[in-house]
């Protein structure tokens, strides 16, 4: 059961790390980054909700759960939407990079608003990660990376970071499955408000593009979400996290090979920086966790 975790770990790690593949282009064609994201969502929560129909899950939820879940759309679709205007200023590898900070703002957030302590290890991995984005800003004499596009990616991970808190501190008592399938379809619910209102058309022009989005919302969303959830369950929350570093390493792949990125120094070391950081962060935060289960006993 251990290696299929960990095979599941990397497979959900690697599937979102395609994301550049499928948005890239699409954006390239100028194609509406709205209707992508509405069409990629809604498909990802019929597939979803297939798989809890197969497994005959209620989708009942209470008043309270559909607003947490909402809140959490919204959150996932303004994390989506800042990643991919993001795009537009810096390539997909150093983009995708800054992205994988979200679980150091995760421990800030913590910290400022919920108390928590900070440990020695959870200081260094702030300093790490914060070093790691520094280096990704240097080239030749100084600082030439865009900083408009590094304060998007950013709010990417900011809103990324809060979905996650609120996660872990709304008290919701639904499956993983379920949780997936309101976020997505709220978060598909954002995306068709904020078409409509720009009056886009949700025609799909070609057979080819529904068939893009049908294996982008697979690939990147519903296999990702699906082989997190049971990563999670045969090897734990921890070594799933620390696998989760695999996703940047994808997408600056994706990116060199396909897109033509150059692979630098300060790419590689800014990456290693960020990577060392978050892995670090999430072993403070086990050791945390299981510190506060021995006092409890």
């Amino acid at each position: 059961m251990k290696i299929k975790g960990y095979l599941l770990g990397v497979l959900s790690s690697v599937s979102y790390g395609l994301i550049p593949i499928f948005i890239l282009p699409l954006k390239q064609a100028k194609f509406s980054m709205d209707i992508t994201l509405f069409y990629r969502f809604l498909f990802s929560a019929m597939m979803v909700g297939g798989y809890l129909l197969y497994s005959k899950e209620s989708f009942r939820i209470n008043k309270k759960e559909a607003s947490i879940l909402a809140v959490l759309g919204i959150c996932y679709a303004l994390s989506s939407e800042f990643l991919f205007i993001g795009y537009d200023f810096l390539t997909p590898g150093i983009a995708s990079t800054v992205l994988f900070i979200y679980p150091v703002i995760v421990a800030l957030i913590m910290f400022f608003f919920y108390r928590e302590r900070l440990t020695k290890l959870s200081v260094a991995s702030l300093l790490l990660a914060f070093a790691g984005v520094i280096v990704l800003c240097l080239k030749g004499e100084g600082f030439e990376i865009n900083f408009a596009g590094l304060g998007v990616v950013m709010l990417s991970s900011l809103f990324y970071a809060l979905y996650m808190v609120i996660v872990n501190k709304s008290g919701l008592k639904v499956s993983g499955f379920k949780l997936s399938f309101y976020s997505m379809l709220f978060t598909s619910g954002f995306f068709m408000l904020k078409a409509s209102v720009g009056g886009q058309s949700f025609a799909i022009p070609s057979l080819s593009i529904f068939l893009s989005f049908i294996v982008f919302a697979f690939l990147t969303t519903v296999i990702s979400s699906l082989c997190l959830v049971y990563a999670i369950k045969y090897i734990g929350s921890t070594p799933t996290a620390i696998l989760g570093a695999l996703e940047p390493v994808v997408a600056v792949m994706v990116s060199v090979l396909m897109f033509h990125e150059k692979f630098t120094g300060n790419l590689l070391i800014g990456i290693t920086l960020i990577l060392l950081g978050v892995i670090l962060n999430v072993i403070a935060g086990s050791i945390k966790s299981r510190r506060i289960k021995m006092h409890a006993n």
